[in-house]
């Protein structure tokens, strides 16, 4: 129904397409889906949309699993480590088209500062326990996480 959308961290796009044919496709998917211009609008694609997927430079390829993701107008978003391959500037225009939607977002990421700057609530996860679960500012004030949150810090570097 489209209710639910998904952008993986790394993931096959047909290399043989253009973005546009990408994009096209998955938005067909959908009942209640947006225009091909809105999406690539929202994912800044519209100057790609006649590239062919397979030459595209990472973040590029991050940006069609992004509008992949919006095709049906998700109420509900995962994102696995969207901004990997992004540059900063790319990664807040992604982050204010994310907060522009108005969707329920679940993400994951390495990046303690997007975290704090747009999670409502953090929860970390070490050697696959939940050793927190609160907000980012709580999360950080606690110093019983310090060993947990050095390595997380450690991996942005």
């Amino acid at each position: 129904a489209g209710r639910v959308g998904a952008m993986l961290q790394t993931g096959g796009l047909p290399t043989d397409s253009t973005v546009r044919e990408v994009v096209d496709l998955a938005r067909r998917l959908y009942g209640k889906r947006r225009t091909l211009k809105e999406i690539l609008d929202l994912a800044g694609l519209t100057e790609l949309q006649r590239r062919k997927v397979d030459a595209l430079s990472g973040g590029q390829a991050q940006r069609v699993r992004f509008a992949v993701a919006m095709a049906g107008k998700p109420d509900l978003l995962f994102l696995d480590e969207p901004t990997v391959a992004l540059d900063f500037k790319a990664r807040r225009r992604f982050w204010q088209a994310v907060k522009a939607e108005g969707n329920t977002v679940v993400f994951a990421t390495h990046y303690l500062d997007e975290a704090d700057e747009y999670a409502d609530r953090v929860i970390v996860i070490d050697q696959a326990r939940v050793v927190a679960d609160g907000e980012p500012a709580a999360i950080k004030g606690d110093s019983s996480l310090e060993h947990a949150l050095v390595q997380l810090t450690e991996e942005e570097l």
